[in-house]
């Protein structure tokens, strides 16, 4: 399928607006640039019950964590949420439109996790400070109102990446999780990336740039906490919902793994959206199917998390199954 007419007149609106690619821009441009775009493409903002930063100890100091709490008695299910950028970018700030509405709709905690950034931080710091953030609130169960028998990982890009290597440091020394959200998550760096390099969209310039950051050694591309499809074995990992956008250079690693997940025995749900690019679940305010791509989430996470809300069905368009 072509580009979705809501992808092409957002091509058409960075065109006009003359918006460089990020990876052209220093890494403060680039930072800036990120968050103003996805605040600018996130839609209205949902009021929740409870917004709180604080931090949680990590490998190398504390390390910053948003905690948005729905309304309602706890413990609470509790999503630890790691955001996109490709390791580089980012920020519990451009997670905050995600997870504001993740709480609400499924309802559930979201402690987004403030990671330390590549290149100031290479591989592995960012995958350590995740799997610390979820071993303290697993094992501090009542000073976050959480339910340690109902935890979840997820994130979107480099937050897909690292939710599922925080799934197998999890399968191997806890704690145990209920489900997995990876959306158009990277899986292996060793691949090379689909696409083109339209300068106006996420493309294969965009993956180089960014792993060149966060690899300060290429050799740790073959290492399974970076490149999760080079596993030896992924069974014993928790059930999976892998998200994927048609015209995205990270889709066919994406869906790979998702089928991996699948030949392992992980219950996984994939689901390919249409016509979208890369970054549309982050931007609900431009792309209607973000907003589906959300409540497909939500409604995965409530079942896995045994709440009773039925199930919501993927939009018309996209290709989905239980692999």
């Amino acid at each position: 399928m072509s580009l979705h007419p809501q992808a092409v007149a957002y091509r058409a609106a960075r065109a006009a607006a003359g918006t460089p690619p990020l990876y052209t821009q220093t890494l403060a441009e680039a930072r800036a640039a990120d968050l103003a775009a996805i605040r600018a493409g996130s839609g209205v903002v949902e009021p929740v019950h409870e917004v709180r930063d604080t931090h949680v100890p990590g490998p190398a100091g504390d390390v910053p964590v948003r905690i948005h709490r729905p309304a309602g008695p706890g413990p609470l299910p509790t999503l630890l949420w790691f955001f996109g950028g490709g390791w580089t970018l980012g920020s519990v700030d451009t997670a905050d439109g995600i997870c504001r509405r993740l709480a609400n709709a499924v309802p559930c905690q979201v402690v987004t996790v403030g990671y330390r950034l590549a290149p100031e931080a290479p591989f592995p710091a960012a995958v350590h400070d995740c799997h610390a953030a979820l071993r303290f609130v697993a094992a501090h169960p009542a000073q976050f109102g959480a339910d340690p028998e109902r935890l979840a990982v997820g994130g979107d890009s480099a937050g897909g990446n690292l939710a599922a290597a925080v799934t197998l440091l999890a399968r191997d020394t806890g704690p145990r999780l209920a489900a997995q959200l990876l959306v158009y998550p990277n899986t292996d760096q060793t691949a090379e990336p689909a696409g083109d390099d339209d300068p106006l969209l996420f493309n294969r310039r965009s993956v180089a740039w960014y792993r060149s950051h966060y690899l300060a050694d290429p050799a740790d591309a073959r290492d399974p906490l970076a490149s999760p499809l080079l596993a030896d074995h992924l069974g014993g990992l928790p059930p999976a919902l892998v998200v994927t956008a048609e015209h995205d250079p990270l889709r066919d690693e994406g869906e790979r793994y998702a089928d991996r997940l699948r030949d392992a025995g992980v219950p996984t749900t994939r689901t390919r959206y249409a016509g979208m690019v890369h970054g549309f679940f982050a931007m609900p305010g431009t792309f209607d199917d973000g907003r589906r791509a959300q409540d497909e989430a939500a409604a995965f996470l409530r079942e896995r998390f045994g709440l009773t809300e039925p199930a919501v069905a993927a939009p018309a368009g996209t290709v989905t199954g239980d692999v």
